[in-house]
């Protein structure tokens, strides 16, 4: 298999990358991945696979045609992932047309060059051709207490500009798949956490604040709700998904953990406390603060995983607790990668958090 992966720079498509490079008995002979390298895309993240004679690196943007289809062609593709995306709510908030630009223009754009390059492959090989779109669980809405998690067949409610950008990307890989008979596949995902997280989203942002003895910001009252997915079990999935999944489905990722927001940092504290204790002895869970909540913030995702596991087989490896100590451990150990991040790229004073 020849594999087209956008945005294999960041932290999910790095992982996959990771996982499909590193996977013994991989039936990968080509892996591009085209990524832009914004301020989320880090090459560091796959600096020691670089090597790899199956690996190749394009910098540049999905929605820049002429290349798109070079790669294309050049390298023969059998399947592309889509991961690249702007994906902070905040930032969003702060500025949408970003998100409009990446996430429906640019995936028009790539949806457009998909669909040119497959209708002229012989086949057998156009009708083993896919094309897999990753989505989020954000494109649902907002759960209230108690109600059913999130289904395939939920309808769209985005309450942020982000989410409203993936709601549109979603429905144009089906409308393609509708009306031009591309072999399209669509995965939304709960919230994900692990190696290589950008340090802006909640998990890394406490676990770095706290070492680095600065306030630990939790949204409003910290209830808000997640479901949260360790990434090397999202990266299976979308495996998963890509070789047996049934074309023009949506599958549902999730890790059937939903946990408050405030329990997160909690947590967080409580290992690293034991791992790596403050000078003083005090808790790094006197360094929580509670800041002022973001606009429209969803109170609780929550996705429902039993379509994938049903008809692909497909189950989370990790629980929370097992996933969270094992992310810990990854920024003990690569304090270095963070501080460069933070270093190069940040350039807001303050550090959101996407949950």
């Amino acid at each position: 298999m020849n594999l087209l992966v956008t945005g294999g720079a960041g932290f999910i498509g790095s992982n996959f990358i990771r996982q499909r490079l590193l996977e013994k008995g991989s039936p990968l002979a080509r892996l591009v991945n085209l990524d832009a390298l914004t301020y989320a895309g880090n090459p560091a993240n796959l600096a020691d696979l670089a090597a790899d004679p199956r690996y190749v690196f394009a910098h540049g943007d999905i929605g820049a045609a002429a290349l798109v289809a070079s790669l294309l062609a050049e390298h023969q593709i059998d399947a592309i992932v889509n991961f690249a995306a702007e994906s902070h709510v905040d930032r969003s908030i702060d500025s949408p047309e970003p998100f409009i630009q990446t996430n429906v223009v640019g995936t028009l754009r790539l949806l457009n060059c998909a669909k040119q390059y497959w209708a002229r492959l012989p086949e057998p090989r156009k009708s083993a051709f896919r094309f897999l779109h990753v989505s989020t669980d954000e494109v649902y809405g907002s759960l209230p207490p108690g109600a059913p998690a999130f289904t395939e067949d939920h309808a769209f409610e985005p309450n942020s500009p982000y989410a409203a950008s993936k709601a549109a990307s979603d429905h144009l890989v089906r409308a393609y798949q509708h009306t031009y008979g591309l072999p399209t596949l669509t995965t939304n995902c709960s919230n994900n956490y692990g190696p290589y997280h950008f340090p802006e989203k909640l998990i890394p942002l406490m676990i770095l604040n706290a070492l680095e003895g600065k306030n630990l910001p939790v949204y409003g009252d910290g209830m808000q709700i997640r479901d949260w997915l360790y990434v090397e079990d999202h990266a299976a999935a979308i495996w998963t998904v890509l070789r047996g999944g049934r074309v023009g489905e949506t599958y549902n990722i999730g890790g059937w953990n939903e946990k408050p927001n405030i329990e997160i940092v909690h947590t967080i504290c409580t290992l690293l406390d034991r791992k790596s204790p403050r000078a003083d002895g005090r808790s790094y869970a006197t360094q929580i603060t509670h800041v002022q909540d973001r606009p429209g913030h969803d109170r609780r995702y929550a996705i429902d995983a039993t379509k994938i596991h049903r008809e692909l087989g497909w189950k989370p490896a990790e629980t929370f607790a097992t996933g969270i100590e094992k992310t810990v451990d990854w920024y003990l150990a690569h304090r270095r990668w963070a501080a460069d991040i933070t270093a190069k790229k940040y350039s807001r004073e303050r550090l959101g958090t996407q949950v």
